[in-house]
């Protein structure tokens, strides 16, 4: 059985989901696409300069899974910019935050990424085990990550 592949967590959705080289027809340039966690271990790396532990405990991954999206983003960076390629940034297995959640119902408790729980406040998310809909915040906001991306108080890009 494959295991689950875990969700990364990062800080930032870039504003600008791509880069074209100036002097290329968009059209006829190949393109390599970068990762939101691979952007994230970029920022965290080189941008703010943190050491691979503390990039890696961010993120929430082990350390040789940081080390492998860094360097999966380093060499898609240097493609691009060696060989002219477009880079777009999407897609990926991240999150903005991990949220535990508990079925008022049944009582199942789980943890479940804060894309997923933004469905919560339509009215559209279920219990997986008894498909309630009377499904709560878990720790009530006092989770590691506070109220910052909390499903239940909205999401902050700052």
């Amino acid at each position: 059985m494959v295991r689950p592949t875990k969700w990364r967590r990062i800080e930032n959705i870039p504003k600008i989901p791509y880069f074209i080289p100036s002097d290329k027809d968009v059209a006829e340039v190949p393109e390599n696409i970068l990762k939101l966690e691979e952007l994230e271990a970029i920022r965290l790396k080189d941008l703010e300069g943190l050491e691979q532990g503390e990039c890696a405990q961010k993120m929430e991954v082990s350390r040789p899974t940081f080390q492998r999206i860094l360097l999966s983003a380093r060499e898609k960076i240097a493609d691009s910019l060696v060989n002219g390629k477009v880079i777009r940034i999407e897609g990926g297995n991240f999150t903005l935050n991990i949220c535990p959640v508990r079925c008022t119902e049944c009582g199942k408790e789980w943890m479940e990424s804060f894309e997923n729980l933004e469905s919560i406040k339509n009215g559209e998310y279920l219990c997986p085990d008894c498909g309630s809909m009377e499904v709560i915040c878990g720790q009530n906001c006092k989770g590691r990550f506070g109220r910052r991306n909390c499903w239940r108080h909205g999401r902050n890009f700052e």
